[in-house]
């Protein structure tokens, strides 16, 4: 399985008035995993917003374990859950410092055309990054 891992340090800012980081925040986390599993497969997402093509959340999901507090750092893993040309989903594992599972969830993505918010297909537009993606779901499988 492919898994792209990536530390962040927990900023004051990210925290709530209980000292644990505030539950929006892990999303953002997840977004920086999902660039930096899309950066592994060597592709870069800013390319697509350079065609013009946008891949929004349609779903997105936490589950909550274990709070991660301020000076702390997490460590977030990402990973291709399905992917079937048009939608993909990442799962995504969120640990402390200590390594004990703090979140755990996933995001559904559609790929779009900017000017008209109409889906398009990933497969036909992106060849090489499709087989990327169909490389690790069955990698995945393994």
């Amino acid at each position: 399985m492919i898994v792209a891992t990536n530390e962040v340090e927990v900023r004051y800012a990210e925290t709530d008035q209980m000292g644990v980081v505030y539950h929006a925040n892990y999303f953002v986390w997840m977004e920086l995993g999902r660039t930096a599993f899309i950066e592994k497969l060597g592709f870069r997402y800013a390319d697509l917003e350079k065609d013009g093509i946008l891949s929004p959340v349609i779903d997105i999901h936490a589950s909550y374990k274990k709070p991660v507090r301020y000076g702390e750092k997490a460590i977030v893993k990402t990973w291709l859950e399905e992917y079937d040309g048009f939608r993909v989903t990442y799962g995504y594992e969120i640990f402390t410092e200590d390594e004990e599972l703090a979140v755990s969830g996933f995001s559904k993505h559609v790929c779009v055309k900017k000017e008209n918010f109409r889906p398009v297909s990933f497969k036909k537009l992106y060849p090489e990054w499709h087989k990327a993606y169909e490389d690790a779901k069955i990698n995945e499988n393994i």
